[in-house]
């Protein structure tokens, strides 16, 4: 699989997910969302906001690549969190509806890739004002395990408010391959 094929998949499986542990949260009470369970971002709302804080940071840095990715003109004009546990959205219903647009920009942008654009060392600066140069590539894995590693805490929680959020894996997504 080639890896502009690879990040078109964990767009998808990204897309999948979310949509799976949205419907799961959407099942219980707003007190329970937002309850804290000593969780690293408090809450399933607090997690869930941190992704979508933490996505809108990184498809910031991504829009500045040399590609000028049109698919990311949009997350261009959202203003940029002030910190990664900033509560973008107060309920899950609003916060729901910006996280399916999202994951619909990421799935478009990931299509918009070429395998050459992976290449690219890309220049950014961290939260804290700390220069970076990473390999593109790297970033953009990156950027899909943090979102699976979260998820993971989230459907943690789910599972201890007695919600079950069915089957995670990112095999189910995997094409089948032809035997040779």
């Amino acid at each position: 699989m080639s890896r502009t094929r690879h990040t078109c998949l964990m767009a998808t499986y990204n897309a999948w997910m979310n949509a799976k542990i949205y419907q799961a949260a959407n099942s219980l009470p707003d007190e329970e969302l937002a309850a804290d369970k000593k969780a690293f971002f408090g809450s399933i709302l607090g997690t869930l906001n941190h992704l979508v804080a933490g996505d809108t940071v990184w498809l910031k840095r991504f829009a500045t690549h040399p590609a000028n990715y049109l698919a990311l003109e949009p997350i261009r004009q959202l203003p940029a969190p002030k910190n990664l546990n900033e509560l973008v959205f107060s309920n899950i219903r609003e916060l729901s509806a910006h996280r399916v647009w999202l994951d619909q920009v990421i799935v478009e942008w990931s299509r918009s890739i070429a395998e050459s654009d992976l290449d690219h060392t890309l220049k950014y600066s961290s939260m804290k004002g700390v220069p970076a140069d990473k390999n593109f590539y790297g970033l953009v894995m990156h950027f899909f395990n943090h979102q699976t590693h979260h998820r993971g805490q989230v459907t943690t929680l789910l599972s201890q408010a007695g919600v079950d959020t069915g089957d995670t894996d990112l095999v189910v997504l995997i094409p089948s391959e032809p035997c040779t």
